[in-house]
């Protein structure tokens, strides 16, 4: 031991004294001249100043502007603005779990806080410096790839054998928690186009958001919110599932015509459109789904963990799908969306995706969305009571319509009026999705942000109240089967006497 640390010093030693000779040397040379250069002239950066002295004052200036420089970096900022998104996710989630409800909405709520409407409400400067505008461009990029991720998660998650049981139910309970809440929604742009839709859109596609927005349902959140009741194995829970899968792929669907009929310049300019979006569905459904488990083989689909070479061909699908449905013109996240729904199922094939996909969408990637749209969220411009009283009416309608629509066509196909209220209560869990469409109405330039702010108001809203509701109308039901027993007994007790 003794022998190598002096033989280790005797290198260092020597390599250290080499280094520090050519170093003097290399100071004693001229300094290099320019050369005419036939190339592009580049932008010109300007010098960063030496310390010209080795005072004490001048050491640490030069000290404190070295770090300045270090920290505003692009990528220092962006490892900065990471740290603080998921530390204050993690924090406002595990509150929120605390409080009955779930995860994904304290996130939601901590990408609120994180805007404007308190961080930068109380700490402006610090928020300017955390959230500069010039750096916000790399945290909209991971939030988008974020989102497409998670719909990608989505696509796998959808169990098309619930569907089948429920068919009747599904389709009936689904549709109807679309038609009439995007009615509805229809008619209150009527009211609200020439006060809050972006200067420059048109009502079409204005009329056409605001029913997207009052139609949607999150079937992830929706899935976790039975699973922490104990209820996804019930009736009502693959009820709920089997509706909100329904409900998932008919509202994105029509979103994807949407999204197309807004960005076509001419009628046929959106015929076009809609053509290759069901050309690319049809391929998507009727030439890769079919013949994707043969191109991976039954051997990779059934290996406890998938291969690297097989991760690559699976993420080969979902960036050239989510490139097509950018290119057609309606969004990467719906290429995403049906590479997930394509996926193999043998052999659990997409549970195992589903694990290590999710895991990095959850906790880096979704939490970036999240805050990206907070961002973008202002409640401090909802300053008067008029404001206030068009963000109550957009609750109650969007809740009116897809709660009250989907319990009276629930009713209407045979099911209790207690599930048929559950139902509807769960149906009206917005959550992320909603954020997603409304993130897509604003970046289209449809939605100004007044009605956006409001709108993600009504989604934080309707989600929040999806728990209680749902142990609400449950308790009314326990509460009126106490009160029928107590009535029939007294009534026995009373025949019994006479």
């Amino acid at each position: 031991m003794k022998r190598t640390a002096q033989l280790y010093l005797l290198i260092v030693s020597i390599v250290g004294l080499g280094i520090f000779f050519i170093l003097h040397v290399g100071s004693q040379l001229p300094p290099p001249v320019s050369r005419p250069s036939t190339a592009p002239a580049a932008v010109a950066t300007p010098a960063t100043p030496h310390p010209s002295g080795v005072g004490g004052s001048s050491f640490f200036a030069s000290v404190k502007s070295n770090l300045w420089q270090n920290v505003t970096t692009p990528l220092s900022r962006l490892f900065l603005q990471l740290f603080i998104i998921i530390c204050a996710s993690a924090v406002v989630a595990w509150l929120f779990t605390h409080w009955g409800q779930t995860a994904v909405i304290g996130e939601m709520v901590a990408g609120i806080l994180l805007g404007p409407s308190l961080f930068g409400l109380l700490a402006p400067n610090a928020f300017q410096f955390v959230f500069a505008a010039p750096s916000l461009e790399a945290l909209r990029l991971l939030s988008q790839i974020g989102v497409c991720l998670f719909l990608f998660t989505v696509g796998m998650e959808l169990d098309v054998s619930e569907v089948r049981h429920k068919a009747q139910t599904a389709v009936v309970v689904s549709h109807s928690s679309i038609v009439i809440p995007y009615f509805l929604g229809v008619t209150l742009a009527l009211f609200l186009y020439s006060h809050l839709a972006q200067p420059g859109a048109s009502f079409l596609a204005f009329a056409l958001f605001m029913g997207i927005s009052m139609s949607i349902t999150a079937f992830p959140v929706l899935v976790r919110i039975l699973q922490d009741r104990g209820i996804f194995k019930t009736s009502l829970g693959s009820t709920a599932t089997a509706c909100a899968a329904v409900d998932d792929v008919t509202a994105w669907s029509m979103l994807a015509f949407v999204v197309a009929i807004a960005r076509a310049t001419s009628v046929g300019g959106a015929a076009f459109n809609l053509g290759l979006v069901l050309v690319f569905i049809a391929l998507m459904l009727f030439v890769i789904k079919p013949n994707l488990p043969n191109w991976i083989g039954q051997s990779a689909l059934e290996r406890p963990d998938p291969s690297k070479a097989v991760l690559a061909v699976i993420f080969v699908v979902v960036i050239v799908s989510a490139l097509t449905t950018e290119l057609i013109g309606i969004h990467a996240l719906f290429g995403a969306f049906l590479a997930g729904i394509v996926m193999p199922t043998a052999g659990g094939f997409r549970d195992k995706l589903v694990v290590r996909v999710e895991n990095l969408s959850a906790v880096l990637l979704l939490p970036v969305f999240f805050a990206f749209t907070g961002l973008r969220t202002q409640i401090g411009l909802l300053n008067g009571a008029q404001d206030w009283i068009i963000c109550l009416v957009i609750i109650a309608v969007a809740t009116a319509g897809k709660l009250g629509g989907s319990a009276l066509a629930a009713r209407l196909t045979g099911m209790k009026w207690r599930e048929s209220l559950q139902l509807g209560a769960l149906m009206n869990t917005r959550g992320l999705m909603e954020l997603i469409a409304l993130n897509i109405g604003y970046d289209m330039g449809i939605l100004s942000q007044h009605i956006f702010t409001m709108l993600v108001i009504m989604a934080l809203v309707t989600t929040i109240m999806t728990g209680p509701l749902v142990t609400f109308f449950g308790k009314e039901q326990r509460m009126t089967n106490r009160v029928k027993r107590h009535t029939r007994s007294a009534i026995f007790r009373l025949q019994r006497r006479h």
